[in-house]
């Protein structure tokens, strides 16, 4: 089992790359996936490079890396609070993030940010739900963060409703609509530059405390004897899980079940431990996402059936097969 569990990142990164290239190579006109990322590279106006260049490399890696940023922050924030329920939106960044970016369609806010203008002040959004949530919070226990954050997630969810129903026309409304509902169709490389820095932040906040998570599976009586700062690492934590959350809503919208549900598929092949759980389920989740991107392009021509939708379809009859497995282990 030590084994198994040390090869289990070679194994995910594995097929991170086989999904990698099957996405590339996926779409609805064959192009050659190595030439076309060769004359795109080099600059040539081909239409495999365009196509790559412009299409499926940007949609490829945008799925891979919010996929993955799902994946840590739900190992990073059911590590924190143990409790393998925890979903990552549970910080108020992503409803703070969607209200942020549907002001975009409502008010026209950043027109000179262009396509960016959604990532942007999504972000923005992110930000002030992050701030307003520490200063509700007080208490540094990590309960009563998440208390917190559920109460801003609550009021900014409210204050989208209140967008959503005054929108200055059905246009509007239906474009907000299907970017709330998730995808990383039609976005460019530029999203990718707004999505890395807030992701990698994230990650190294996160992957600092790593040591506090799995102190915390003994009990937070063990980890203050330990000499760790159960305040200040928890804090890191939560703000490391808003900035992953609210960057990857900021570009693709919501997309569910991922940061639930990853952490339960691969806890058991790393020993149930929280620390050496994040790496993987961010590997998976970037599989998971770029795989449901994959079926989404491969359905019939149409109406594209949005990424965060199927993400939900997939992710709910699994997740309810999960709890039942548990519960009937419990019995």
């Amino acid at each position: 089992m030590a084994r198994l569990n040390a090869s289990t990142p070679w194994v995910l990164g594995l097929l991170l790359c086989v999904t990698v290239v099957l996405s590339l190579a996926m779409g609805s006109t064959s192009v050659p996936v190595w030439a076309g990322l060769r004359d795109w590279a080099q600059g040539h106006d081909t239409a495999a490079a365009i196509i790559m260049g412009e299409i499926r490399l940007p949609r490829t890696l945008l799925a891979v890396v919010i996929g993955a940023a799902l994946g840590f922050s739900g190992a990073a924030l059911q590590g924190l609070l143990r409790n393998p329920l925890a979903d990552p939106g549970l910080t108020g960044a992503s409803q703070g993030a969607a209200l942020g970016a549907a002001a975009v369609f409502y008010f026209g806010l950043f027109a000179w940010a262009g396509e960016a203008a959604p990532a942007l002040a999504g972000l923005i959004g992110a930000g002030v739900a992050l701030v307003l949530m520490l200063a509700l919070a007080g208490s540094s226990r990590p309960a009563m963060v998440i208390m917190a954050g559920l109460a801003i997630s609550t009021v900014t969810g409210a204050a989208l409703a209140i967008v959503l129903n005054f929108a200055p026309n059905p246009y509007a409304l239906q474009e907000l609509v299907f970017w709330l509902l998730g995808s990383v169709s039609e976005r460019g490389l530029s999203h990718l530059l707004w999505l890395m820095p807030p992701c990698l932040l994230g990650a190294v906040l996160i992957w600092r405390q790593r040591g506090l998570l799995m102190a915390l599976s003994l009990g937070e009586q063990v980890a203050a004897s330990m000499g760790l700062s159960l305040r200040g690492g928890s804090r890191q934590v939560v703000l490391g899980v808003a900035l992953l959350v609210g960057a990857s809503v900021s570009v693709a919208g919501s997309i569910g079940f991922v940061g639930l549900l990853v952490p339960h598929l691969i806890r058991p092949w790393v020993g149930h431990r929280p620390d050496r759980l994040l790496w993987p389920s961010a590997l998976a989740g970037g599989i998971l996402v770029c795989l449901a991107d994959v079926c989404v392009r491969g359905l019939p021509p149409g109406r594209e059936l949005k990424l965060g939708v199927l993400t939900s379809l997939l992710g709910a009859p699994l997740f309810i097969w999960l709890v039942w497995k548990d519960r009937k282990r419990w019995l």
